[in-house]
């Protein structure tokens, strides 16, 4: 998330509504409000494990739960000490994560030599490096269909990006959302043969594509699939198709995004290459884009997904991709990049452009050599990003009040289906992400089409497969088409009536949904006080970093710290100061926050001592770093 710094607005202190100027009636209104029944001071012997803190509703709703609290974390925690010398800290947080005593060291310095595997275990690997091997040796043109997200102008970029440097003339092409939607099309599949290419691959898309894939055969044109999404059962005509989600691949790499198979193949074709006598440039540059696409696509951060971060934000870091550091300069960030700030502010610039502008922005950015070229386009697709959040603001606001609305009549509905003609199709994404945050389940947002039909795309919770729910919705006719992953996933529907499409995902996901929010729990990782958290103690907890899916950033609360003041900054977010009984004071934002339940119970705590839970994070400002917590949760002490 980015720092309090990085936002710039009128710090204003809230006053609360007519009738509750007193601060203690407006807690007792908003505790009803939210069913909040405070904490109870112990737990029965048939209770789940005991609350943090004894928090067994916080005004999220969520029981405290301490994520360490199991004998076997808690011994491996202390052999990492003991034995490997590790600060104690830093080893609970690694032993909560899964990590093995004998395992730290190699978790802490992940290193891709020790992590690669060999690129052959991917089915049809060797025949896409040799048809590949076969282009660069005859000068072919070569055409990259990617997809308009973060991952697939990654992956375009990282694919031209080797084969230009073979001398190769290659053609990018990001369909426009709107007018092509998702993945290879005939008419764009026709044009680039039109255009002199004679191998067409595809990258983060194309597994299911077969009418485009069954047209570029008839026009001649070889194709090479790398994709990473579910795949059907029945698979396009192919050259090679990389992936290693499909049904009969047995690599185990189904945890690796587009990018990270495209850097796999690049290093099959180098080995195919030399094998024949050629020099090949070398790869490590290029990890600054796997670690980008990485991150940005929400793949967890584990083996070598975590090597390919770290090792590409050391890359990174260096500045030397001019795109990147154009981008990084109109996003403002002037500190060494982090994972977080690519999911943050680098990737929704990026998405920007093939959510409401040109889609092939994001990947001409990441491949151009060309300092005027990077610093235009950075600058566009920042200005792009600032006007989708425009956009994105108002339809979320609609779309909440629909879905509050619709839980008033049915709370236990297990999957958020809505729908506007007004929405722009490249933010049904985002809606569908803030409903998930904000109701705790599954949800869907379709963008309506002039011709009828619907294109919309849907998040998931942790154990709720929304991509396999939606493939079964297209093989049952409910969808024209559709996929994705487990945790988001996009479809076409033939309609606007979607309740058939609605139901099915709800009979297919029910079970799922309910168990996941049986046990949804805030997990905690430790207590601090405003004095304990200091810049020295954020960057041990680092170490344990990157970040993300899969390796959850460590939580930490703030027992009985006052919430000495408060108020809204920026585009909804609060922003508040915490203080000890001891006298330090911390500072702390809770983004996104200021209509929801935790914005409010923010607010309306000023002056009152809580229990606050959130992430630390250093602050860079006028030279000096400091601590700041970015806050998740509260809770009222007795």
């Amino acid at each position: 998330m980015p720092a309090p710094s990085a936002f710039i607005g009128h710090l204003r202190v809230y006053r609360p509504p007519a009738g509750l100027s007193d601060t203690s009636a407006f807690i007792g209104h908003l505790g009803r409000a939210l069913g909040y029944t405070g904490r109870v001071s112990a737990a029965s012997p048939l209770d789940p494990p005991r609350a943090f803190l004894d928090v067994t509703r916080s005004v999220t709703g969520r029981p405290w739960r301490d994520r360490g609290s199991d004998s076997a974390i808690q011994a491996h925690a202390a052999t990492m000490v003991q034995a490997h010398g590790l600060p104690e800290l830093l080893a609970r947080v690694l032993a909560a994560r899964g990590i093995r005593p004998g395992e730290s060291e190699a978790y802490l310095n992940p290193r891709l030599r020790d992590l690669m595997p060999d690129p052959a275990c991917l089915l049809d690997m060797e025949v896409a490096a040799e048809r590949l091997a076969r282009a660069v040796r005859d000068r072919e043109t070569v055409a990259i269909f990617g997809d308009y997200d973060v991952d697939g102008a990654a992956s375009a970029a990282l694919l031209a990006g080797h084969l230009s440097r073979f001398g190769l003339d290659v053609r990018i092409h990001i369909p426009d959302r709107i007018t092509e939607g998702y993945g290879p099309n005939v008419g764009a599949v026709t044009a680039l043969a039109q255009a002199g290419a004679t191998l067409l691959v595809t990258v983060d898309c194309g597994t299911s594509g077969h009418a485009p894939l069954e047209a570029a055969a008839a026009l001649g044109l070889d194709v090479v699939v790398l994709d990473h999404h579910g795949a059907p059962e029945i698979l396009p005509p192919a050259c090679a198709l990389v992936n290693p989600n499909r049904l009969d691949d047995l690599s185990g790499l189904g945890h690796l995004c587009a990018a990270g198979i495209v850097f796999l193949t690049l290093v099959a074709l180098n080995r195919t290459l030399r094998r024949g006598g050629l020099d090949v440039p070398d790869l490590t540059a290029d990890l600054d884009l796997v670690a980008l696409a990485t991150v940005a696509d929400v793949v967890p951060l584990h083996g070598l997904n975590r090597a390919f971060v770290v090792q590409g934000l050391k890359v990174m870091r260096a500045r030397g991709r001019l795109g990147l550091a154009a981008l990084f300069d109109a996003a403002s960030l002037s500190e060494p990049p982090e994972a977080w700030h690519l999911g943050y502010l680098v990737g929704p610039r990026i998405n920007a452009g093939g959510r409401i502008g040109d889609a092939a922005l994001g990947a001409r950015l990441l491949n151009t050599a060309d300092g005027a070229e990077a610093a235009r386009i950075a600058a566009e697709l920042d200005r792009l990003n600032r006007e989708r959040q425009a956009i994105e603001a108002q339809a979320v606001a609609d779309a909440e009040a629909e879905m509050d609305h619709a839980l008033s009549l049915d709370p236990e509905r297990p999957v958020l289906v809505t729908a506007s003609a007004d929405w722009h199709p490249g933010i049904v994404g985002l809606i569908a992400a803030r409903l998930k945050e904000r109701f705790g389940r599954p949800a869907f947002a379709f963008a309506l089409r002039p011709d009828g039909t619907a294109t919309g795309s849907g998040r998931s919770i942790p154990g709720a497969d929304i991509g396999a729910a939606v493939r079964s919705a297209v093989e049952a006719g409910l969808a024209l088409k559709g996929g994705g992953h487990a945790m988001a996933a996009g479809a076409t529907l033939p309609g606007p009536d979607f309740s058939r499409f609605r139901d099915h995902l709800a009979a297919d996901l029910a079970a799922a949904v309910a168990e996941a929010r049986a046990v949804e729990a805030l997990l905690l990782d430790g207590t601090v006080s405003a004095g304990g958290a200091t810049a020295e103690m954020v960057r041990l907890i680092h170490r344990a970093g990157p970040f993300g899916s899969g390796a959850p950033e460590p939580v930490f609360a703030l027992p009985r710290h006052r919430i000495v003041d408060a108020g809204l900054v920026g585009n909804g977010h609060v922003r508040a100061r915490l203080r000890s009984r001891e006298g330090q004071t911390l500072g702390a934002i809770a983004f996104r926050a200021a209509q929801g339940p935790l914005g409010l119970a923010i607010l309306g705590a000023i002056g009152r001592e809580v229990h606050a839970a959130g992430t630390l994070g250093v602050d860079s400002w006028r030279g000096a770093d400091r601590a700041q917590l970015r806050l998740c949760d509260l809770a009222l002490p007795d």
